[in-house]
């Protein structure tokens, strides 16, 4: 979830349905924290890669995300995306109501787990390993071949990566892990996300 994403979207007139209806719900209730444009657009065409397989996002917030991802995911695909704000996750539910093949679980995000193994899984609210939080196992989680995608990053001009006066723990652990194969995208010139691939046990 991005600062000041939901403001992003002022103006945009070439939304998708689900995406406009979920920044609407975003703005009606003061959420400022959706995702970028650029985001969703990657997690578009991310999901549209995926076929009849499961889609997992932890970090729902008003949908916005899971609306790019509905909107590029297949008939066959199934989304389920986890928040732990009721509020949140009650008026994400109803962004979706026409979209039987997505599911938003009030939560935890561990609670996600039940639902996979995924062939793409998004981590924006939990599960990525940022502030000193856990950092969970690409093998417990993705099938062969899965992607994970980890966003909000400033992107890469040094190595090793910084943040503030330290070396980047949570970019490193995902750029350098041994399950992975890692490479980080610019989204925006101030903006990156990593995207990883797990081929399967090593």
């Amino acid at each position: 979830m991005t600062l000041n994403g939901t403001a992003a979207y002022g103006g945009r007139v070439d939304l998708p349905p689900l995406v406009a209806a979920a920044v609407a719900a975003a703005r009606d209730s003061g959420f400022a924290l959706s995702c970028l444009p650029a985001q969703g657009e990657l997690l578009r065409l991310l999901a549209a890669g995926v076929g009849p397989g499961v889609i997992g996002e932890t970090g729902t917030g008003f949908g916005v995300g899971l609306a790019w991802l509905a909107s590029g995911a297949g008939p066959d695909a199934r989304l389920v995306s986890v928040e732990r704000d009721p509020t949140a996750a009650a008026a994400a539910r109803a962004v979706f109501d026409g979209a039987p093949n997505v599911e938003v679980v009030t939560g935890d995000w561990t609670d996600l787990a039940g639902f996979g193994p995924f062939d793409l899984l998004v981590l924006d609210g939990g599960g990525q390993g940022k502030g000193g939080g856990q950092a969970l196992e690409p093998a417990e989680w993705l099938r062969p071949g899965g992607v994970v995608v980890i966003d909000d990053f400033t992107p890469i001009d040094g190595w090793p990566p910084r943040y503030g006066d330290e070396p980047d723990a949570a970019r490193l652990h995902w750029l350098r892990h041994p399950q992975l194969l890692a490479s980080e995208v610019r989204v925006t010139p101030e903006m990156a996300t990593i995207v990883a691939t797990y081929p399967g046990p090593m």
